[in-house]
Parts: C-alpha cells; sequence; structure tokens
C-alpha cells in the first residue's frame, strides 16, 4: 500500500476487497452498485468508494470516514478523487445501533428486489439454514436510495434483525466483520430464489412448530438471536417459543 496501516486495518480494507470481488462475481450487483463497510474503530469506519465497481476495487481505494461521514484517511495516487459511497450514513446508523456490528453489506440480489416489489415476503420458515443464521427478514418501506429517507427505513428495523429488505432497491446485512455480513447476503439471496420457486411451484409448507423451536435454540446458541425475536416467530406461529429458545 502507498501509505501505512495498522495490521487491523490492512485486514479489513483485504476483506472488503474480497467481499467486493465476489458480490460482483456471484452477480449480486451489477456495474458500480452495492457497498461495503467495516468498523475500524470507535470512531472510523471503512467503506468503499462511490461510483467505482466493487469488483475491481483496491485495497488502496477503501476511504476512511468519521461517524459524520466525513472523508478522514490520507489521500494516495489510487483514491484521490473518489468519494465515500453515497450510501454511507445508512451504513453509520447500523453502527449507531449496533455495538455488535463490525461489518455491513448492501447489494443487489435481483430476486429479492423482484420479491419485494411484487409484495412476496420471504419464506423464512422454509429454510433451516436461514433461520439460524439470519432469523427473520423484514421488508421496509420504500425509501430513495442514498437519501435520509433509506436512514429512517431501516432506524426502526436494524436493532432486530441481521437481514433486511430495502424495498425495490436490494438487501442490507451485518455481521460480526464484512464477511459474516457477506455470508448472511447469500443466504438471504438463496432464500430469496427458494421463494420464487415455491410461488412458482404453488407449494410448500412452512417448518412445524417444533422443528422451529429447535432452530431458534441453536440460533441462541450461536449468539446470534436478536431482542423481539421470539415474538415475532409466535406471531408468526401463534404460539410461544421462550421455553426452549431463551428469550
Amino acid at each position: 500500500m502507498s501509505y501505512i496501516c495498522s495490521e487491523k486495518e490492512t485486514a479489513l480494507r483485504e476483506q472488503i476487497v474480497r467481499v467486493g470481488k465476489l458480490m460482483y462475481g456471484h452477480g449480486l450487483i451489477v456495474g458500480v452498485d452495492g457497498n461495503i463497510s467495516a468498523r475500524l474503530s470507535k470512531d472510523r469506519i471503512l467503506v468503499t468508494p462511490s461510483g467505482l465497481c466493487k469488483g475491481l476495487m483496491s485495497v488502496e481505494q477503501v476511504i476512511v470516514v468519521d461517524l459524520e461521514g466525513r472523508k478522514v484517511d490520507s489521500t494516495s495516487e489510487a483514491n484521490p478523487n473518489l468519494r465515500p459511497t453515497s450510501e454511507t450514513r445508512m451504513h453509520l446508523e447500523v453502527y449507531r445501533q449496533r455495538d455488535d456490528v463490525g461489518g455491513v453489506v448492501h447489494a443487489h440480489p435481483a430476486t429479492a428486489i423482484a420479491l419485494s416489489i411484487a409484495g412476496i415476503p420471504l419464506a423464512d420458515r422454509m429454510v433451516p439454514e436461514a433461520i439460524v443464521n439470519l432469523g427473520l427478514v423484514p421488508t421496509t418501506e420504500y425509501a430513495t436510495p442514498a437519501s435520509e429517507e433509506n436512514v429512517y427505513a431501516i432506524r426502526g428495523l436494524i436493532s432486530g434483525h441481521d437481514g433486511i429488505i430495502l424495498r425495490r432497491h436490494g438487501t442490507l446485512t451485518v455481521g460480526k466483520d464484512p464477511w459474516q455480513a457477506f455470508v448472511r447476503t447469500e443466504f438471504l439471496a438463496q432464500v430469496a430464489r427458494i421463494t420464487l420457486i415455491l410461488h412458482q411451484l404453488g407449494a410448500g409448507e412452512p417448518i412445524p412448530a417444533e422443528e422451529v423451536r429447535k432452530l431458534l435454540a441453536q440460533r441462541k446458541a450461536f449468539g446470534f438471536m436478536r431482542p423481539g425475536e421470539l415474538k415475532e416467530f409466535a406471531d408468526i406461529y401463534g404460539t410461544s417459543f421462550d421455553d426452549q429458545a431463551g428469550k
């Protein structure tokens, strides 16, 4: 790199670049779509630049911003004219609300977007791995991308969920680092594809409540459970999950 970074920053930059290449290669973004971020310190966030293909990004092009979204890192030959992603405010809102989050991924998986436009919720209860790794995935109200409206749209949801559908816009997933957030993006995209196939087939039964209870216990054991999740599942199934899954 053309300027000095700590080992932690270098590792996070490399992880962001790797995730960007995978997102682009797997069709989760196209062109200059999508953005990725990582918590660097208490008051510094690494974010991808605006207007740059994430599949072609270099580690030097990742930008450091403060909690107001202002670029604060040194300019290098690789990034003299680059600006932080236009979705920086959305990422910062996640970090403000979630002390446990170290990475955020915003992608544009086509099937998930199509389902949100059609008003079809994800089949949360169809795929065991999704219940364990993602939990319930709500859909926001429509908000103009890269606007303050988008911040408001996620504000009431991100504290209790690790994955969100942004209506007509894409997905937002979080994790302990960008890699975990990316893995959750892939889970979400897969659930969206399965949901579409099930609607085309006109078939599919939800996982029985007793099996969901076991999966929620696994989710809790992995430390993935979010506040209010058990009540959301109880509202769907009409039965309590507190006894074995834990509050």
